[in-house]
């Protein structure tokens, strides 16, 4: 064995943090020509754009396995320890990280640098002071230099996950370890970068990016950190110390923690490591080992043969198993190349091995890296391939290499499926970086280069999506940073930091954006406070001073400047005085908060004044007294809104002038309600829905947000809600009758209408034609006009009426007579029919029901609903042979006070027959002809004479029933009960106006009513 001549060796040893490697690269560039190897291709790059920026591009090289960039002169070499070429001779060789030719499956290499790499004028071997003993043995001659560490390195024991400090690096010994501790640090510190020794150095690259420009504030990764990152770490906490190498899981040993523990602390700033995660704290013993990087000095070094003999596979194999001379080497475990030859050597490949060059080409092939990580045989099928390409058709198939490159170039999928894909593509890169192996290999290097860096850039977005929230890294650093950009609010109210969403800025209050699985981050949301501070503050002082116009008070209640709720109103001491609630986070405080408070309650005061501008106006006016001052107080507690029954004695009491003044204060006298016209409009009622609500049940009751947009669509009636307040409806402006609510000015305009029917009676001459809905009686039927008016027709329409003290009489329309049918079998099953499905109508109380004979009563009552009135069927009427259809009414309204069937019976029981017509209040007297007098009114207890009746006739079904229960008599014709044709010019107005004869109105011979009383009417008749 020859070793190199002693002067042109120096050992550079010591800790990490001790500048070798930076040392090693000015030395390097400081002669004319060099090489530097690397223990890692991430390194190499790293090292090889610092060179390039120091000589530029034409003048450095860079070798790897699955790279290689070669300009035309190139004076320096940056390389993998694999890939360095050793037949270019050149003045400095640089060899880093030693201390590595202790590993199986890469130790061989190291050592065969460390005892055949050298430079002409200066070699340079760098690595841990570990190595110094067996250097002396190895190389007795060569110079040793210790260097010393640049900073401390402390233990600071153990400490939970979600505590570990700033700037720290949590180092686990497998992916799935890895992978949990980065979610968990993303759901408690905001996210983590991850290095591990299975990525691709281009994602490394961007994960050292991420931590190193302080997007995380953590570092997750395996032992890959151990070797020459030069990463800004403070702290270094172990979450495992065992680690399976590939062959079996094993304890760490001091060194190689303190190789990895060594990573805190750079140039001067001291550094910490500790542990975590459930992992025993260190013992006395190797806390002192660390701290003061004293450790067991390296005694063996791996080593293989490199001096192969190329003239069989056998005589490959035999050289491959050479032991060394030395006893500080010892022959490396089988490799993965030796695997691979061996396999080759057993199958039909091996065949194609003969003579020098044939084994030559196969032991190239044979050191194929398995990237992937499969199986011996796998991979020995892969080198199968390749090398029997190689010997048959002097390149590798380009239809298969396609095929396998194509398999790769996929950027979908998950993290472990791209980490996959790039393993794979490695092994075809490596394949194109091989001298004629390819028909075209600058394309097949384009093109998986390409794909390995797409898979790469892949890979780091998904592990950036998964292990880093963007948006909280980008906030902490703003908070450490205050140099940076402000941040970008849209129109939405969105908030952007570096085109990452924080959150939503609504008025005066901030919502942080969380992502699934944030946890609330005491520091997240400062930083969050402090980004949007300096808008607030604008804001607060852009509404201090905005006009009038920006302000808006929704039907909920919220105040709202420029579209943003920056307020909401409730209850207050009175009701036209509320209280603002600003709604506004912790950020708005000091002289800032009392502006916007001032102004917003400025402004309301303003608002309430101007809408509601009439009704502020009758809290004191200065022209009423006594009375009329209270009806205008009344109409300002109730918002320009009062119904009339709650003051109808004092309206009666005011005189014309009285009546003038309140006219003036734009007060209107309505049939139901007194109030202010202005103050009907939209703007007006939705003011003061909101004032009612705040103090009688809040504006987040039912029907507060809803009315408003049912008075701004315009519509005059509405069917109401039963789970809404009806003082709601009132407040708004409606009138509830029935079931629905009736716009206030609408049921007004509806009274005018029906005034002037009910003052007239149709059946008494009309000088003209007479108005629509005119009805004889003083009544009137509903016209079109009434429900267009209202927006409603039918059983909607007479629920409004009935509401309104209208009562309806149902009179069958004329038809032809026919004779009545006498009683048959098939009568109970009829009147069984009649019973269960009666007419029915709302009014059904108050509707009269013509006398009818006594012993015919009974029935109808039971039978026949009191609003239908039915006419006695002539006595001669028989059995009709068939039911009809139902028949059609006339249906006749007037006001319920009028209707004499609607008096209660006096508490005096009258004597027998004796009887006497009370004239309704509120009827309105008739128009009587010209010259006609009129009679004296009689006093409340005196009734004028009137024919006395016969025994036992009554003038109604009612008397009837109070009277004489179950009178029994002969049945009289219907028209002998009537006043003489003499005395109907003469008739008094208390009475009721006559009748046609009933006999010429003839009931229809189909009814169900006939035949119901010619069933009843007895026998013989």
């Amino acid at each position: 064995m020859t070793f190199a001549p002693p002067q042109t060796v120096k050992a550079i040893l010591g800790p990490t943090n001790t500048g070798k490697t930076y040392f090693a690269i000015e030395r390097m560039l400081a002669h004319p020509t060099g090489m530097i190897g690397l223990p890692l291709r991430l390194l190499a790059r790293e090292v090889y754009q610092r060179c390039v920026e120091r000589v530029g591009v034409g003048a450095v090289a860079l070798v790897t396995g699955e790279e290689r960039i070669v300009p035309a002169k190139p004076r320096f070499w940056v390389c993998t320890v694999e890939a360095m070429p050793m037949d270019i001779r050149v003045d400095c060789v640089a060899i880093d990280e030693i201390q590595t030719a202790i590993d199986f499956d890469r130790g061989h290499v190291f050592t065969d640098r460390i005892l055949h790499a050298r430079g002409s004028m200066e070699t340079l071997l760098l690595g841990a002071a570990t190595m110094a003993p067996i250097i002396r043995k190895l190389l007795p001659h060569a110079e040793i230099v210790d260097r010393p560490r640049f900073s401390q390195l402390t233990y600071a024991g153990s400490k939970k996950l979600s505590r570990q400090p700033e700037r720290s690096a949590i180092v686990a010994f497998s992916a799935r370890q890895v992978y949990a501790i980065a979610e968990l640090i993303r759901r408690e510190r905001g996210g983590a970068a991850v290095v591990m020794g299975a990525l691709s150095p281009r994602t490394r690259n961007a994960q050292v990016e991420l931590y190193q420009n302080g997007d995380v504030d953590f570092l997750v990764a395996t032992d890959a950190i151990g070797m020459g990152l030069n990463l800004d770490i403070h702290h270094v906490a172990f979450a495992d110390d065992t680690k399976f190498d590939g062959r079996m899981s094993r304890e760490l040993s001091p060194a190689e923690i303190g190789q990895i523990a060594g990573r805190a602390g750079r140039h001067a700033r001291n550094g910490t490591f500790g542990v975590t995660g459930g992992t025993e704290g260190f013992d006395e013993e190797m806390v002192v080992a660390l701290e003061t990087h004293d450790f067991a000095p390296v005694k063996v070094l791996q080593w293989r043969n490199n001096q192969l003999d190329f003239s069989s596979i056998n005589a490959l194999r035999n050289s491959l198993d050479d032991t060394p001379e030395h006893r500080s080497l010892t022959r490396v475990p089988m490799a993965k190349d030796q695997l691979a030859l061996e396999f080759v050597s057993r199958n039909e490949a091996g065949q194609l091995a003969r003579g020098l060059d044939g084994a030559r080409l196969l032991w190239e092939c044979c050191q194929i890296p398995d990237y992937q990580g499969i199986s011996p045989a796998n991979h020995g099928e892969i080198v199968t391939r390749i090398y029997t390409d190689l010997v048959k058709k002097r390149h590798v198939d380009a239809d298969w290499i396609a095929e396998q490159v194509r398999f790769c170039d996929n950027t979908s999928g998950d993290i472990d499926t791209l980490s996959n894909r790039i393993k794979q593509i490695r092994t075809w890169t490596f394949v194109a970086n091989r001298k004629n192996w390819l028909a075209d290999p600058s394309h097949w290097r384009e093109k998986t280069r390409d794909i390995e860096d797409r898979l790469s850039d892949a890979l780091h977005e998904r592990l950036t999506q998964r292990f880093v929230d963007r948006r909280t890294s980008v906030l902490l650093r703003h908070l450490k940073d205050k140099r940076m950009a402000s941040p970008e609010i849209n129109e939405r109210g969105e908030v952007r930091l570096e085109g990452h969403l924080i959150g939503t800025l609504e008025g005066f209050r901030f919502t942080l954006a969380r992502n699934d699985g944030d946890a609330d981050i005491k520091g997240l949301r400062t930083a969050a406070d402090q980004v949007v501070a300096p808008e607030i503050h604008n804001r607060a002082d852009r509404l201090s001073g905005a006009p009038n116009e920006e302000f808006v008070l929704a039907t909920d209640g919220k105040l709202r400047w420029k579209g943003d709720i920056v307020a909401e109103l409730i209850e207050g001491d009175a009701l036209y005085r509320p209280r603002i609630l600003l709604l506004a986070d912790e950020t708005l405080s000091g002289t800032d908060l009392q502006g916007v408070q001032d102004r917003l309650s400025l402004w309301l005061r303003h608002h309430i004044n101007t809408v509601l501008e009439g009704v502020m106006a009758l809290e004191a006016p200065a022209d009423l007294e006594g009375t009329a001052r209270g009806i205008a107080y009344q109409l300002y507690e109730h918002i320009g809104l009062l119904p009339r029954s709650q003051v109808a004695d004092d309206v009666k009491n005011l005189d014309q002038d009285v009546r003038g003044k309140l006219r003036k204060l734009g007060i209107k006298f309505g049939a139901y309600h007194i109030y202010l016209p202005l103050s009907l409009k939209p703007a007006p009622r939705e003011l003061a829905l909101i004032l009612f609500a705040l103090k009688h049940g809040g504006v987040r009751q039912p029907g507060v947000t809803d009315i408003p947009h049912i008075v701004l669509s315009g519509r005059t009636s509405f069917v109401v809600d039963p789970e809404v307040d009806t003082q709601l409806y009132e407040t708004a402006g409606f009138k509830v009758a029935g079931k629905r609510a009736v716009r206030v000015d609408i049921l007004e305009r509806l009274a005018d209408i029906i005034r002037p029917l009910i003052a007239l009676d149709a059946g008494r001459p009309y000088a003209g034609e007479l108005p629509v809905g005119a009805a004889e009686g003083n009544g009137f039927r509903v016209t079109v006009e009434m429900t267009s008016l209202l927006g409603c027709s039918g059983e909607d329409f007479a629920s409004i009426l009935n509401s309104l003290g209208y009562r309806v009489k149902r009179t069958p329309k004329v038809a032809a007579p026919a004779p009545a049918a006498e009683a048959t079998a098939e009568a109970p099953a009829l009147e069984e029919v009649l019973t269960e499905n009666p007419a029915s109508l709302d009014a059904v109380e108050e509707t009269p029901v013509e006398a009818v004979p006594a012993d015919v009563a009974p029935s109808i009552e039971a039978d026949i609903p009191a609003t239908t009135v039915v006419e006695a069927a002539a006595e001669t009427a028989e059995a009709a042979p068939a039911v009809a259809a139902e028949p059609e009414f006339d249906e006749v309204w007037s006001p319920a006070a009028k209707r004499p069937e609607n008096k209660r019976h006096e508490n005096r029981r009258r004597p027998e027959g004796e009887a006497h017509a009370k004239r309704p209040e509120g009827e309105v007297q008739s128009k009587r002809p010209e010259g006609e007098v009129q009679a004296k009114r009689p006093d409340r207890n005196h009734r004028p004479a009137a024919p006395r009746r016969p025994d036992g006739e009554v003038q109604d079904v009612g008397k009837a029933r109070h009277l004489q229960p179950k009178p029994k008599f002969e049945a009289k014709a219907r028209n002998e009960n009537r006043r003489p044709d003499d005395q109907k010019g003469e008739r008094s107005r208390f009475e009721r106006p006559a009748e046609p004869p009933r006999k010429e109105t003839a009931f229809d011979p189909d009814s169900p009513f006939a035949k119901l009383m010619a069933l009843k009417a007895p026998k013989g008749q």
